[in-house]
């Protein structure tokens, strides 16, 4: 394949890739031309919220073509359109011959999530030091133990008393948070989502662990638990505020992350007729929100 490289102002993005896909390109992603450096942005996407701007300021734009020629002639067809000024090409080439399978292991390596917990991939040996280890690879369900949401919410179940708790993970995607209270101690637990690829992942996902979960859709979550994590999103975290709240037993624990820094105060405005959530745990402006129900 042939890789087409683009500069684009943010402007430009979406007429480009629309140009783009009528000259039979493969795909085109959009990367922010600024990446690691002092300009790079962040985009966020969330439902509920505005949506993000199609491009970064100065944006890349990446075709891919199955032939250099054609790949070739859509630089040549471009570059004298009104809508290509301000645009440059930045390259054309080959795409490199790449092990796949080998780079994108690459780019997953144990992760301590708390001191002496870690999260391994199978091609990695455990580290030195490790007491206890979730085996995790990467697959099509969310959840590999990398994101800061993630991390915090298994640091805080790994700084808990888990032994002989009744746990419910809403929204589980792998089931690394079912899995990491499984491993810590927990008694019953309850892993369910909407999705039947995230309740298989988590099953197999807990049987190689030897974790005892059950996984299943929402409906499958029932009665009252000691700890209710939910990893998931503000937007439907905020519509889950009944539901999630009317699953925690007295004295128990509601756990959830998938929050940004700005959107601390409407969730807890959203949580507040049921219980008052507190900001437990913060990393890469992201939030870990958690509240106890009394006694």
């Amino acid at each position: 394949m042939f890789e087409l490289r683009l500069v684009a102002p943010e402007d430009r993005v979406e007429t480009l890739c629309d140009a783009l896909d009528a000259l039979q390109a493969l795909s085109v992603s959009v990367e922010d031309a600024d990446a690691d450096t002092s300009a790079e942005r962040a985009l966020f996407g969330e439902p509920g919220l505005p949506a993000p701007a199609p491009g970064w300021a100065r944006s890349c734009l990446v075709a891919l073509f199955a032939h250099e020629n054609e790949a070739r002639e859509a630089a040549r067809l471009l570059a004298p359109q009104d809508f290509f000024a301000g645009c440059a090409v930045a390259s054309l080439g080959p795409v490199p011959e790449q092990d796949w399978v080998r780079l994108t292991q690459s780019q997953f390596a144990p992760v301590e999530v708390a001191p002496g917990f870690w999260i391994v991939p199978t091609w990695h040996e455990v580290p030195d030091g490790a007491r206890q280890v979730m085996r995790l690879d990467p697959g099509l369900a969310f959840g590999t133990g990398t994101h800061p949401t993630t991390q915090m919410c298994l640091r805080w179940i790994a700084h808990q008393p888990m032994q002989g708790r009744r746990v419910l993970d809403y929204g589980c995607g792998s089931g690394i948070l079912a899995i990491g209270a499984a491993l810590h101690g927990a008694d019953e637990i309850d892993a369910v989502d909407i999705d039947p690829e995230a309740v298989a992942a988590t099953q197999g996902n807990a049987a190689a662990n030897g974790a005892r979960v059950r996984s299943g859709l929402p409906e499958a979550a029932s009665g009252l638990y000691d700890v209710v994590l939910a990893n998931i999103l503000a937007s439907p975290l905020k519509v889950l505020a009944p539901l999630l709240c009317g699953h925690v037993a007295a004295g128990g624990h509601l756990v959830l992350a998938g929050v940004l820094e700005r959107q601390t105060q409407e969730l807890q405005t959203a949580y507040a007729p049921w219980l008052a959530l507190q900001v437990a745990d913060t990393q890469d402006g992201w939030v870990l929100l958690t509240a106890q129900r009394p006694v």
